[in-house]
């Protein structure tokens, strides 16, 4: 009985792999078919779409060339800048000269002007925000009764320039001008009542950067030109800071008092004392780049401070801590050094090399003065040193490049043009 179960089964079991080979069979049978099938067809349709395959191919090698290197240099551009200042005035007041700037900076490769705005206590441009304040008896108009700053941008962006104003005295005032007179209440002063310092601009008085009315004053000028003028961005330098001799005003002993239960120590560099009044300034600024990019969130947020250990210990300004807050888009450090090692210890500083990796940096270099020539040469190692390291540079100031040298002025224009054989211009975000 159970043999004869277990032929059958058997006997079963073969039939099922019959049935199954023979479907197998079958199905191969049919996916050969259907795979010669696919491959007539995939020869078919390539013959007719390869001609497409090949303009699409073609048309985005294109596409992909002409996008790639715009948006990949964005946050890399070389900077190739010029201050104007106010010993640029005559030049700034006519409208052929300023045009003539412009051509020749262009010709030269350059590609960013950075014109004054405010100097001395006053503004170079119609303000409502300076007549409201009263520092403001007189208007610095052009030969033609024009807006100069109107003019200098307009011109700049005529020829591919970008156009950065430059608040160059920050908190910064002579004692004599009507901004100092008028508000008094708005000065701060050393521990010994003294209230003005020695600076390069002579002898000048500090307003308050940590009083309110100063700060709204400041904010309030630099949004009537963010909102009143196309500017690119605007530009802050080594004066918007505090001498660390100072701090000692009514206001601010009260402020500090108020917040950590003590007088301000005697000694003006107690590292505490200095951390506080660096970070309320640090607290204005990132403030004020709020206000700035709330009205124009593409303009160019620019600082050009002295070089890092010397902006925070002796001028409370620390900027290493607003480019890692994420306030600055621009650094152009200040080294106006003549002799190349020194100048070059500093422009390898790890701080500007940590700047360097996430926004446009250059710096600052001295083309001369008045009373203190500087030859093309000692320019053109300095600027070859400084790009020799990735970093763009930016020229103190426009009249100097041509004027106050023992070079010719062809001479001049010659080296200024071996600088940047290229051009390099950057690019303007509406």
């Amino acid at each position: 009985m159970a043999s004869k179960f277990y032929y059958k089964f058997m006997v079963w079991r073969v039939g099922v792999a019959k049935a199954l080979f023979k479907s197998m069979h079958l199905s191969s049978i049919f996916y050969k078919w259907r795979l010669r099938q696919a491959k007539t067809y995939r020869r078919t349709l390539l013959k007719s779409v390869f001609p497409i395959l090949i303009l699409i191919s073609f048309v985005t090698v294109l596409l992909v060339n002409s996008f790639i290197p715009a948006t990949s240099q964005l946050p890399r551009q070389e900077i190739r800048g010029v201050w104007m200042t106010n010993n640029d005035f005559d030049i700034l007041r006519d409208r052929l000269k300023v045009q003539d700037a412009m051509s020749k900076l262009r010709r030269l490769n350059f590609n960013t002007v950075y014109p004054v705005v405010w100097n001395s206590g006053y503004v170079m441009y119609p303000s409502a925000v300076a007549q409201r304040a009263g520092i403001q008896p007189f208007v610095f108009r052009g030969t033609d009764g024009h807006d100069i700053l109107a003019d200098v941008i307009n011109q700049a962006h005529r020829r591919g320039l970008l156009a950065i104003p430059w608040f160059e005295f920050g908190f910064m005032a002579p004692p004599s001008s009507e901004l100092a007179m008028n508000h008094p209440e708005w000065l701060t002063q050393k521990r010994n009542g003294g209230q003005t310092s020695i600076s390069a601009a002579g002898e000048v008085v500090w307003l308050n950067p940590f009083h309110p009315q100063v700060q709204r004053l400041i904010s309030d000028l630099v949004l009537e030109i963010v909102t009143n003028y196309d500017v690119d961005g605007i530009q802050f330098d080594d004066h918007m800071s505090l001498p660390h001799e100072f701090g000692y005003d009514k206001y601010t002993v009260a402020l500090y008092t108020k917040e950590t239960k003590n007088p301000p120590p005697a000694n003006a560099q107690d590292p505490a004392w200095v951390r506080w009044r660096a970070d309320k300034i640090t607290g204005f600024m990132v403030r004020l780049n709020q206000a700035v990019k709330a009205r124009k969130p593409n303009v160019i947020f620019s600082v050009s401070p002295n070089y890092y250990d010397f902006a925070y210990k002796f001028q409370l300004q620390d900027w290493l801590a607003w480019i890692r807050l994420k306030i600055v888009d621009e650094l152009i450090v200040q080294v106006y050094r003549p002799n190349l090692p020194s100048f070059t210890s500093i422009i390898t500083r790890p701080e500007i090399q940590e700047a360097q990796r996430v926004i446009p940096t250059g710096i600052g270099i001295m083309t001369g003065l008045r009373n203190n020539a500087v030859p093309m040469s000692q320019i053109k190692s300095q600027v070859r040193t400084t790009r020799e390291r990735g970093l763009g540079v930016a020229f103190f100031y426009y009249s100097s490049l041509w004027d106050y040298n023992p070079e010719q002025l062809d001479e001049r224009q010659a080296g200024f043009q071996a600088l940047f054989p290229n051009p390099a211009l950057r690019a303007r975000i509406e």
